[in-house]
């Protein structure tokens, strides 16, 4: 009997080690994140675009009634480089501001590499980083955020065969499916567009805008003074 007690416990110890193994926990939610109606995304792409890290998170955050534009050098029909899947460039850049978008998003591929040679593309980047609003690459996107000057000290991720160009630009690599430091979010590959898109979302909901530099600083009433003891007569 005690050796069929000592199999049955042995069994399942190892099957909660196969489970906490093998099994990935939940991308985190946020009770708001499945409506991000009066958010506009922008998704920064030009040809050679990697079709599925355009088209999920595109769609993803559509379905949570977010406005979606893709935005590129000019307006025209680009083409995948994975595949024949086109997309529609529905803004240039140099038409677009970054007061216009609630979220920056750059797809991987052979995008990346040609967006980063073009410089009011790269200003652009710079430019949407400073708003403090969440920006999100995956891939090879991150090749656009080290030409923005935006990595050093900066948690993330990218598609491993383009690591050491992260680590050169100062960031600190992390081989995870997703990494958000401050308001950077980066992920991998294809597998990983889950919780990206996820991560996202709930960049929108949380983010809170940084005070405006131009404005003066809020004016705080002066504490309130103690009357003088009155003098002792004697």
């Amino acid at each position: 009997m005690r050796d069929i007690q000592n199999n049955l416990i042995g069994a399942f110890l190892l099957a909660m080690m196969a489970c906490v193994i093998g099994c990935e926990p939940p991308p985190d939610t946020h009770p708001a994140a499945d409506d991000l109606s009066g958010n506009t995304v922008a998704v920064l792409i030009t040809e050679g675009f990697q079709d599925e890290e355009t088209l999920y998170p595109k769609e993803f955050l559509r379905d949570r009634h977010a406005e979606v534009v893709v935005i590129g050098p000019t307006v025209e029909t680009v083409t995948a480089y994975n595949s024949d899947q086109q997309v529609q460039i529905d803004k240039a850049v140099a038409d677009v501001t970054v007061d216009e978008f609630d979220a920056l998003i750059i797809p991987g591929g052979q995008s990346p590499g040609h967006l980063r040679e073009i410089e009011e593309v790269v200003e652009f980047v710079a430019d949407f980083y400073e708003t403090g609003r969440p920006i999100a690459a995956i891939c090879h996107g991150p090749q656009l955020l080290i030409a923005a000057g935006i990595m050093e000290g900066k948690r993330a991720t990218c598609f491993e065969g383009m690591s050491d160009e992260l680590i050169d630009a100062g960031a600190h690599y992390e081989d995870s499916p997703v990494v958000r430091d401050g308001n950077i979010i980066t992920s991998r590959i294809p597998d990983d567009l889950e919780v990206f898109s996820t991560a996202i979302a709930v960049a929108l909901v949380d983010h809170i805008e940084p005070p405006d530099p131009t404005l003066p600083p809020p004016t705080t009433a002066p504490p309130p003074t103690t009357p003088p003891d009155p003098p002792v007569i004697e």
